[in-house]
């Protein structure tokens, strides 16, 4: 007996490789075949966990103003760390309190108003249609027939949203219990951020240790630094993106005052917010924005249009390769490709992580095109490296 224990542990390395083998396929077949229970228990989990991911996700973009505190400002100090903590969130918490004070009420009071008014500026489109047809002598039946279609779409979504609050009216009575719960989660969530950045300088070194000490030390540097190029990539693309819709916002609303579009803070928000999405993100908000001006002010919304493909020739010319730079080194194909697939699968955070991830990806892959040419001593063109012999290609 002591014989067969000694041959079966500890495992040698191609049994380890035949039992990750066996349960990668178990995975994939629960994957392909039970996708949707699989499914349903990860959102089960993430549910549970959410303030922690929230947290987490808090902590990650918070952590690079903490950490120019602690080396910048409170360098030396004893406790920088919880200095530079504390002086980043209530910069935080001051930011947030004067952005929602200045913009949040406006913003109620803009859609409280639109929805009000929804009538009266259906009534002067209908007016306005009508003048052009006499003007201009059109074919009324086509266009008034799309007219109809038009306000029986905007009529349906008007009855849809005051509909669901009109069912959301009652269940204002578990409204306390809803608060509290949302209170504890934040708690949670604010509680978790807190510590992972006063913890970090802990954390990081005992996964290292954690790491070298399952992985084999070559393997394990390698996978260390890719997580540190992901971090890298990662970081860059988020703070550059945030940067660049804020900017893209403020330049909205300023460009809405110039240019006398109605709704002026509702539409910036809404532009600003889906700026964040590359490559898409500035026609997604254009299109309910148009829609909306379409009923208020159709000329309001032509003058609209063209500012819109105005600030997203700009962003994407000028504002955005400067704030942004190489942070993914991706071209415009692999940018469109990212977003289409990662959005398609993962919906709106697969469209704004869609990009760094495939810039991780794609610089492995292209890490490991240019490794096997230096094998084989040719360039990307098949020709020899210079002082390399000649070798004849494979077959």
């Amino acid at each position: 007996m002591s014989t067969i224990k000694k041959k079966l542990w500890p495992p040698d390395g191609r049994m380890l490789s035949n039992l990750i083998i066996v349960l990668a396929g178990i995975a994939f077949y629960f994957l392909l075949y039970r996708f949707g229970e699989v499914w349903e228990k990860l959102a089960m989990v993430a549910g549970v966990a959410s303030p922690f991911i929230v947290g987490f996700a808090i902590a990650y973009l918070l952590n690079t103003p903490t950490t120019f505190f602690e080396q910048k400002v409170y360098t030396g100090r004893k406790h920088s760390r919880t200095l530079a903590i504390i002086t980043v969130y209530a910069l935080t918490a001051v930011v947030l309190g004067i952005l929602l004070n200045l913009i949040l009420p406006q913003v109620w009071a803009s859609a409280v108003e639109l929805v009000n008014n929804m009538s009266s500026y259906m009534r002067g489109l209908d007016a306005l249609v009508q003048d052009l047809i006499v003007r201009f002598d059109l074919e009324g039946d086509g266009i008034d027939q799309l007219l109809a279609d038009y306000k029986a779409f905007v009529a349906d979504l008007t009855d849809l949203v005051i509909g669901e609050v009109r069912r959301a009216l009652p269940q204002l009575l578990n409204f306390g219990m809803a608060l509290g719960n949302g209170v504890v989660s934040a708690l949670t969530t604010l509680i978790a951020s807190i510590y992972m950045l006063a913890g970090k300088n802990r954390l990081i070194p005992q996964l290292k240790k954690l790491i070298y000490a399952t992985v084999p030390a070559g393997k394990a540097t390698r996978f260390l630094s890719i997580c540190s190029r992901a971090n890298r990539i990662f970081v860059g693309f988020i703070n550059g993106k945030l940067i660049d819709s804020a900017i893209i916002g403020v330049l909205c609303f300023i460009l809405n005052l110039i240019f006398q579009i109605p709704y002026n803070i509702l539409i910036a928000v809404v532009v600003g917010v889906t700026n964040v999405i590359p490559f898409f993100g500035p026609i997604i908000g254009a299109v309910p924005c148009v829609m909306i001006l379409i009923i208020v002010d159709p000329w309001a919304a032509l003058r609209f249009g063209i500012l819109v493909l105005a600030l997203q020739q700009f962003d994407g010319n000028i504002l955005g390769p400067k704030v942004l730079g190489d942070s993914t080194g991706l071209s415009a194909i692999w940018v469109l490709v990212s977003i289409v697939v990662c959005g398609g699968l993962f919906g709106f955070p697969g469209m704004l992580l869609g990009v760094p991830t495939f810039a991780v990806l794609y610089s492995l892959v292209q890490e490991w095109v240019n490794l096997r040419l230096r094998r084989k001593g040719i360039d990307g063109e098949g020709r020899p490296l210079p002082d390399q012999p000649s070798q004849p290609p494979e077959e």
